[in-house]
């Protein structure tokens, strides 16, 4: 049996290792194996095909997002502290992915998002449901900054909720075209102004 999950992790790190660095479209089974260092064999004993595959390094990654952002989004910090951490941690996570690649890799749903959308329909459902999924831990931080009467009275949870997890896709993705991580810090003032708070402003207990 270890032997067995071994093999399944080390062909799903081997997996979304490559395709961070190259995408999904060019890259082969027998690839993925060999920078497993598994059999070919192995590959059809796990993953009926490489969509499914893909499928489950979306499912594996969305996992262990979902466990960061809520980490990052809950706690009793004020809610626009909890916001800015999400920006610094996905700026971190760039600048390590640059260390370890010598490229900034962006965010593996966006990526896939832009390569698949028009040719697997399952991966686009799935990439749709955990965009859902971020937008409902953002609208409920937006609605308990708006409560506390942190943001302007008139800004809406969820329209800003999809906003901002738009502009951070984008300023990701601007990071990986320009190879610098330092374009996700400008998240922060545009969150400011989307929110409704003074681009000065400067939170007591933020």
């Amino acid at each position: 049996m270890g032997r067995t999950s071994d093999a399944r992790d080390k062909i799903l790190t081997a997996a979304q290792t490559l395709i961070e660095r190259r995408g999904y479209t060019a890259l082969g089974v027998a690839e993925i194996c060999t920078t497993a260092g598994v059999p070919k064999g192995s590959f059809y004993h796990f993953f009926e095909s490489k969509q499914a595959l893909a499928l489950t390094v979306i499912n594996e990654h969305w996992i262990e997002q979902r466990r960061q952002w809520t980490e990052l989004l809950g706690g009793d910090r004020p809610p626009l502290r909890r916001l800015r951490d999400l920006f610094e941690a996905t700026e971190t996570v760039q600048r390590l992915g640059q260390q370890d690649n010598g490229t900034v890799v962006g965010c593996l749903f966006g990526n896939l998002a832009l390569e698949l959308s028009n040719q697997a329909e399952d991966i686009r459902h799935r990439l749709q449901e955990i965009f859902d999924a971020q937008i409902d831990l953002i609208e409920q931080v937006v609605a308990e900054a708006r409560e506390r009467g942190d943001t302007a009275p008139t800004v809406d949870p969820r329209a800003a909720a999809r906003s901002i997890v738009a502009q951070l896709e984008g300023q990701v993705l601007f990071a990986k075209l320009l190879n610098d991580p330092g374009q996700i810090e400008a998240m922060w003032r545009n969150c400011l102004a989307l929110l409704g708070v003074p681009a000065d402003a400067r939170l007591a207990d933020a």
